[in-house]
């Protein structure tokens, strides 16, 4: 794969969407955050960002416009089937030095991925790189939660065995549960709320706010993480908690009002 990155060769290794229904989580809490990371505006099509390597090996992330095109090559590769991601110079808005992720991939025949010089995009900023795993916080818990909801079979099989960790009482997560609530007064910025397919019937909810994550499951129980409690998942039992159902249809409601009418 290969496509043109201000007048020189890119070899794209892989690429994602920045929209404001699906975004890296670890770029921020919401849409507007995670285009902030970039330095683009949150316009409603979103971007795809496509990253790669130049023919000296440095890493570069290149924002388009052209957000199907995109999707139609990540869903083809996710299909297993080649796609030629090709963006027209046309479609880009900005060219930016490093990596916003971990990659473990790099393009044959070329140097070893490394980040080109300070200012070598004209921005002046230091590279993008991935962020750290050394110690907790809002990223981390962010991707914490993309991984419950990843994995939601092990971990409600884990709180069948162990009870989940005790949260009735936790001042943290009533104010997580509190503050997403109040989303139906106050919407919340673009990608606060999201939503996915999850089984016939059945929707996963990803919600966000200062400090807390929450995932949950239509006819399930909830999860949050906190930012004041590292590696610490909180449990809120659907049976044990009168709230919680009206919790998930305010969530699926919001997600709903996101994407517009299906």
């Amino acid at each position: 794969m290969s496509a043109e990155e201000d007048g020189g060769s890119l070899f794209v290794l892989t690429a994602v969407l920045l929209t404001p229904t699906q975004f890296p989580t670890a770029f921020g809490d919401d849409f507007p955050q995670a285009c902030g990371l970039l330095g683009v505006p949150p316009v409603a099509d979103g971007y795809g960002l496509v990253l790669g390597q130049d023919a000296e090996g440095a890493r570069w992330t290149v924002v388009v416009d052209d957000v199907s095109l995109v999707a139609t090559a990540i869903a083809s590769w996710d299909c297993g089937m080649e796609y030629e991601l090709s963006p027209d110079e046309s479609t880009i808005v900005l060219s930016l030095a490093g990596w916003p992720l971990d990659l473990t991939v790099a393009a044959p025949g070329i140097p070893e991925p490394h980040d080109p010089e300070q200012g070598a995009d004209g921005t002046g900023r230091v590279p993008l790189a991935p962020p750290s795993a050394e110690s907790w916080g809002p990223v981390q818990r962010r991707l914490g939660a993309d991984q419950i909801a990843r994995e939601w079979a092990d971990w409600r099989e884990r709180v069948a065995t162990d009870g989940g960790a005790a949260a009735a009482a936790h001042p943290g997560l009533a104010r997580a549960l509190r503050e997403a609530t109040g989303y139906a007064v106050q919407a919340p910025p673009a990608g606060r709320v999201r939503s996915a397919f999850a089984g016939e019937g059945v929707r996963t909810f990803r919600a966000d706010g200062p400090g807390w994550s929450l995932v949950a499951r239509t006819d399930d129980a909830a999860f949050v993480l906190l930012d004041e409690e590292p590696g610490e998942v909180l449990t809120v039992p659907r049976a044990g908690d009168a709230e919680l159902p009206g919790l998930t249809e305010l969530l699926a409601a919001l997600a709903r009002a996101a994407t517009g009418p299906s």
